[in-house]
C-alpha cells in the first residue's frame, strides 16, 4: 500500500519496464515509486492545483503532468526537476506521449469562455519546448469536452474520450475528425491501449467498459457492472490470460458507511465478457487502475488517496475458463 497523497488519486501509470509506478492526485504533488517494494523515489513539486493526468516517456527519461492550475509541466524523472512549464488558458485534462516520445497530445477544459481544445506539441528538446502547438483543433462547441487522449499506432492519429460518451479519432496532420465511436451513454472516465496498441478499452460512468478496435473504432466487447466504471485496463498477456480489470464504485458523495473496504477491482474475461474475480480493499471508489507491464500484477489508486499494488498468486495462472 503506497501512502504518499493527501487527496484522492486521479491517475496511476507504470513506466514501460514496470519498475517505476507514477501516481497523481488532487493534491499538487505527483509521486514516483519503486513498484517492487513500494519505496517512494520522490515527488515532483511545482504545480499549485490538482494534477488530472500524467504520462511517462517510453525510455523513462521524461514525465508530463497536466494540472488544474492551468499548466502542463515536463519533468526530468531522475532528478525531479521541472524542465518546462507551459501555461494554458484553462485546466489541462489529458496528456499523452506519442509512441516515439517526440510529441505530446493534450486536451484542455471548456471553461471561462474558452473552448475545449486538442493540441499537439513537439517535445524533442524538453528544456526549450515551443509552446505553439504543431496541431491545434477545437473540440467544443461541436462535441462535448475531451477528457482523455491517446495516440494511435505510428503516431498517425490521436483518440479522445469525451464527456458525452463518444470517442473521436483525429488526424494528427490536419486536425480533422476521422471517425467517431458513439456507444457509451455517459462520460468516459478513462481510456487505455492494449500492450500492442491494436485495441483500446474505455471506462464510462454508464456502468460499462467497452473494448474497441483502434483501427476502425468498432466496439468489440462490453463489460457490464452495476456502478460507474472509473478505469479499465487490458492485460499485456493477451494470448495466455485474456483478462481485463475494471475499477469504479458509486460517486464518493453517495457512499454510505456500510460499504467499508468494499470497493473492488473486477476481473473480466476479455472474450467472454464474464466476470470471474473481485479484489476488495479500497475505502472509496477506484479512480485509476493499471496492469503491470509483465502482466503478473496490477495496481489501483482510489478516492481514499492510497495506491495498492497487487501481485497475482498461482491460482490466477491456473484458472482456466471452460469453453
Amino acid at each position: 500500500m503506497l501512502q504518499g497523497h493527501e487527496r484522492s488519486i486521479t491517475q496511476i501509470k507504470f513506466n514501460r519496464e514496470g519498475d517505476l509506478l507514477f501516481s497523481a492526485s488532487k493534491d499538487p504533488k505527483p509521486n514516483c515509486w519503486y513498484s517492487i517494494n513500494g519505496e517512494r523515489l520522490g515527488t515532483y513539486d511545482g504545480h499549485s492545483g490538482a494534477v488530472w493526468s500524467i504520462d511517462v516517456k517510453w525510455d523513462s527519461t521524461l514525465f508530463v503532468t497536466g494540472s488544474a492550475d492551468q499548466s502542463m509541466r515536463i519533468w526530468d524523472i531522475e532528478t525531479g526537476t521541472s524542465l518546462s512549464n507551459l501555461e494554458m488558458k484553462t485546466s489541462v485534462r489529458g496528456v499523452n506521449f506519442s509512441y516515439s516520445g517526440t510529441m505530446i497530445a493534450y486536451t484542455t477544459d471548456k471553461m471561462m469562455g474558452h473552448n475545449s481544445e486538442l493540441n499537439i506539441i513537439d517535445v524533442r528538446d524538453p528544456k526549450d519546448v515551443d509552446p505553439t502547438p504543431i496541431m491545434k483543433t477545437q473540440v467544443t462547441p461541436n462535441n462535448a469536452k475531451a477528457l482523455s487522449v491517446l495516440w494511435g499506432p505510428l503516431d498517425e492519429y490521436v483518440i479522445t474520450g469525451h464527456e458525452d460518451g463518444c470517442i473521436i479519432k483525429w488526424d494528427m496532420r490536419t486536425g480533422k475528425k476521422i471517425e467517431i465511436g458513439q456507444e457509451h451513454t455517459k462520460q468516459i472516465k478513462d481510456m487505455q491501449l492494449s500492450h500492442d496498441g491494436l485495441m483500446l478499452i474505455t471506462a464510462s460512468k454508464d456502468t460499462t467498459a467497452r473494448l474497441w478496435d483502434v483501427g476502425t473504432l468498432e466496439c468489440l466487447k462490453m463489460y457490464k457492472t452495476d456502478r460507474p466504471v472509473n478505469s479499465a485496463a487490458i492485460t499485456p498477456l493477451l494470448d495466455t490470460y485474456p483478462h481485463v480489470v475494471l475499477g469504479g464504485g458509486q460517486e464518493a458523495m453517495d457512499v454510505t458507511q456500510s460499504r467499508i473496504g468494499k470497493f473492488d477491482a473486477r476481473f473480466f474475461h476479455l472474450v467472454f465478457e464474464e466476470e470471474f474475480a473481485r479484489v476488495k480493499g479500497h475505502f472509496g471508489p477506484i479512480n485509476s487502475i493499471a496492469f503491470h507491464p509483465n502482466g503478473k500484477g496490477y495496481a489501483s489508486g482510489g478516492e481514499d488517496g492510497y495506491v495498492r499494488v497487487h501481485v497475482f498468486d498461482d491460482a490466477y495462472y491456473q484458472f482456466k475458463f471452460d469453453f
